[in-house]
């Protein structure tokens, strides 16, 4: 059997037996302190664990060149930061607080010096806005330039929780931060040469060059009492199932309430609502909540928080859409996969 005929979450899934598996061997030993500590492993935005009387996070991604991204149009800089950014989008998908970065990276040998600098400069921008620091790394020698960060994070004492994917309850609404839609619509503006107004091809350019992930706005969602939470990286429907099929629920959305920027609306018009469904890498927060915990979140976030469905007793994992009328809507596609989907560069 081939990986791309699982897909990558079936390839997940497998490793996560495993891990576990091998975590349930680990218990039997009182010398394996390591599972003892752990919280949560393979399966949410970042792993946790209990050290030193806190919570510690730990995630890692990469970016491969001309598969996530391509210098046809992306600077060395914008690489930097958006390589950092997605890390930091994972420690605000658990509502946790961003430390350390290593940074791994696959170099050709042709690689100028200074594009690397230029690329350093982008982590440090990115970096100091959240009070990150970049503490060491690995450098190789590879065919193609590849980053992989590994970031280090912590959520606080015990008592004071994280966000899960496995926490949703029926009842709860489902939520997103600010608008969905502008990364896709900006790499397909990049990718085929599109050309908008100034002030709507450089929002989308930023959307999805630079994104700014929600790691403030993740961290006041676990104080008003949010359990359940995670970017949006994969796409909404893609990511809303992930979260219904860890917390054994299924989920309704409103496509009429799903929020579109007026410059997505105003390129892409009717292909609009496509791209917020299911594009991804818009690294905003999607939680769910009781009306009431919802109603304090609105209160304290500053970018603009819409609900814009419901968790429902389903069939674990099923996602339905609904138009305002509560008519049904077909989607056969639902977010991205790195082993099902054909690289538009």
């Amino acid at each position: 059997m081939k990986v791309a005929e699982i897909g990558e979450f079936g390839l997940i899934g497998r490793l996560a037996k495993m891990a576990q598996h091998a975590g349930n061997k680990y218990a039997e030993d009182k010398h394996q302190e390591a599972w003892k500590h752990l919280i949560v492993g393979i399966g949410d935005d970042a792993a946790a664990y209990f050290a030193n009387n806190e919570i510690q996070l730990a995630t890692v991604d990469s970016m491969v060149q001309d598969v996530h991204f391509s210098f046809s149009y992306m600077s060395w800089r914008e690489l930097g930061w958006k390589s950092l950014a997605v890390n930091l989008s994972d420690i605000a998908a658990m509502g946790g607080f961003p430390r350390y970065a290593l940074i791994s990276l696959g170099l050709p040998g042709s690689t100028q010096v200074e594009d690397i600098i230029e690329l350093y400069r982008g982590m440090f921008d990115i970096a100091g806005k959240f009070g990150t620091m970049v503490v060491g790394g690995d450098t190789v020698n590879a065919p193609v330039v590849f980053i992989s960060v590994t970031l280090i994070g912590s959520a606080g004492e015990k008592k004071r929780g994280i966000l899960r994917r496995a926490a949703a309850k029926v009842g709860d609404k489902i939520a997103v931060t600010n608008y969905l839609g502008s990364s896709a619509a900006g790499l397909e503006m990049l990718g085929k040469g599109l050309k908008f107004k100034p002030k709507f091809a450089k929002e989308l350019r930023q959307a999805h060059l630079m994104p700014n992930p929600r790691v403030a706005e993740g961290q006041l969602l676990v104080e008003k009492g949010v359990k359940c939470g995670m970017d949006i990286s994969d796409g909404l429907i893609g990511d809303l199932t992930h979260i219904c099929q860890e917390s054994k629920v299924g989920a309704r959305i409103n496509i009429d309430l799903v929020p579109v920027s007026l410059g997505v609306k105003e390129c892409f018009g009717d292909k609009s609502l496509e791209l917020a469904l299911t594009g991804g890498e818009d690294y905003e927060l999607l939680f769910t909540a009781s009306t009431a915990v919802m109603n304090k979140v609105k209160k304290v976030i500053h970018c603009p928080v819409t609900v814009i469905g419901e968790i429902i007793e389903e069939k674990a994992g099923k996602v339905s859409l609904v138009d305002g009328d509560g008519r049904l809507i077909n989607s056969k596609r639902t977010g991205w996969d790195h082993f099902k989907v054909v690289s538009t560069f």
